[in-house]
């Protein structure tokens, strides 16, 4: 059997009508606001991890350190309040999403001034702890920032929209990336050689300050159309359509199919969220310097994975979600054999180049497809809850595993642990294709009896 869409097979259009959708105020706000999404997360993660090699931490401690990370993979349990909760002043004078969207973005705000102004190499708790504000108020964002889009769109443009979400991401990425290795090179005192903390401040300032242009963006984009809720009776009541209800509706028009397409969402992408742990680790050893790593990784890079969002979002619509869910799993495990074919050769910049140019490419065609099919399950209705459920799956074991990424390369060093890591996307492939023989009877944005999950023919 062919690969078919989890929906209605999508319907043939030009790719001067394809592109033209990326140009909608609806695609441009959410290319704005992906740049907020995607600036803390490296900020946590990927240049936490450089920023703490540098000052001396060893490869252990950092990969534990990533389980900061997980706040991310429960961000479910606090979905159903961003989703139903509102807050005092904020929601009367913006609205359900763009109240909950300002409140996180000035979390992660102050989480960064916090990190800031402490130095690993001194205290590492206190850089902790800020970071887990900043994971915290990230993970909110998401929750709110997620509903905010399926909300945005019909279900023909969300591939679109994730699409510019994506692009928005990894420009942020890119600043988050390399403008703070860049920030942070620039910021050092001449002459003095070895870690210096200072430009590090200097680097995490600026970071928190580039959160405004999230913050400007929510205050000046529209609210979207607000679903009316059955009002609640009492607390009890309220509970359960705040907490039962969304879990209960996916569970009933999935049926029994709903743990094929939980087990997919939670391992689709972990060969690189587990490998990604070490990759900054891994320049710092083999010998990169600031300047390399952000001009190569952190912008050429995010530059290939753009293109591959684009590629991805293009696609999923011309030719249905699940033939390039399939196409991005594949290259995404086949990606990592690269870095440890990297991993013997030194510090090789040319190597570096070609391999991240592959493997990003890959990513973002991943990542574009994964995101449309996550948004193709939920039921606009409960949209923040549903897609936090998902999206937290997809990182809970991943997240899990990584955190065990520093003492595995300690043992048995980098090549044999990328090796792993792309084998660990084999039982993805079968999953993709046992869910590609799914469909959908109807979208899940109407209200249709026909929406259970049905076998295909």
């Amino acid at each position: 059997m062919t690969l078919n869409d989890s929906s209605a097979a999508p319907t043939p259009r030009s790719w001067l009508a394809t592109l033209a959708v990326y140009l909608e105020p609806a695609s441009v706000r959410m290319l704005l606001l992906g740049f907020s999404a995607g600036l803390p997360l490296l900020l946590v993660l990927g240049t936490l991890s450089f920023w703490l090699r540098e000052a001396g931490v060893d490869r252990t401690t950092i990969g534990y350190l990533s389980w900061v990370g997980l706040a991310y993979a429960f961000k479910w349990v606090w979905a159903p309040l961003v989703d139903r909760l509102p807050i005092p002043i904020l929601t009367r004078w913006l609205g359900r999403r763009r109240s909950w969207l300002l409140l996180s973005q000035l979390a992660i705000l102050a989480g960064l001034v916090a990190m800031s102004f402490n130095d690993p190499q001194v205290a590492l708790t206190p850089v902790v702890w800020g970071a887990l504000a900043v994971a915290f108020g990230s993970a909110t964002q998401d929750i709110a920032l997620d509903a905010f889009r399926i909300e945005s769109a019909d279900v023909d443009r969300q591939a679109a929209l994730a699409a510019s979400y994506q692009t928005g991401y990894r420009l942020a990425m890119i600043w988050a990336g390399a403008g703070v290795l860049w920030v942070a090179a620039r910021a050092q005192v001449e002459g003095v050689i070895g870690y210096q903390q200072g430009a590090w401040q200097t680097a995490y300032l600026v970071m928190a300050a580039s959160m405004l242009l999230g913050v400007v963006t929510v205050l000046l984009s529209p609210e979207p159309l607000r679903r009316p809720m059955p009002p609640a009776k009492n607390a009890l009541d309220w509970l359960r359509g705040a907490l039962v209800a969304p879990f209960a509706d996916f569970l009933k028009r999935y049926g029994s199919h709903a743990v094929l397409i939980l087990a997919l969402i939670a391992t689709y992408r972990i060969s690189d969220v587990v490998m990604g742990i070490m990759a900054n680790p891994f320049y710092v050893d083999m010998g990169y310097t600031k300047d390399e790593v952000a001009a190569v990784t952190k912008v050429f890079g995010v530059i290939m994975t753009l293109a591959g969002a684009f590629v991805g979002g293009a696609l999923a619509m011309r030719f249905g979600v699940m033939r390039v869910l399939m196409l991005g799993a594949v290259l995404s495990a086949a990606s990592n054999l690269l870095f440890a074919g990297l991993a013997t050769r030194g510090h090789d910049l040319t190597g570096l180049v070609l391999v991240i140019s592959a493997d990003n490419l890959a990513g973002g065609i991943a990542s574009a497809a994964f995101i449309a099919y996550l948004s193709s399950l939920t039921n606009v209705n409960y949209s923040a809850t549903q897609y936090a459920l998902f999206s937290s799956m997809m990182l809970l074991l991943p997240k899990f595993l990584a955190g065990y990424s520093g003492s595995y390369v300690d043992s048995f060093g980098y090549q044999n642990f990328f090796t792993v890591t792309a084998f660990l996307g084999l039982p993805v492939l079968l999953l993709v294709w046992f869910a590609s023989r799914l469909k959908t009877a109807s979208s899940p944005y109407g209200e249709s009896a026909d929406s259970s999950l049905k076998q295909s023919d």
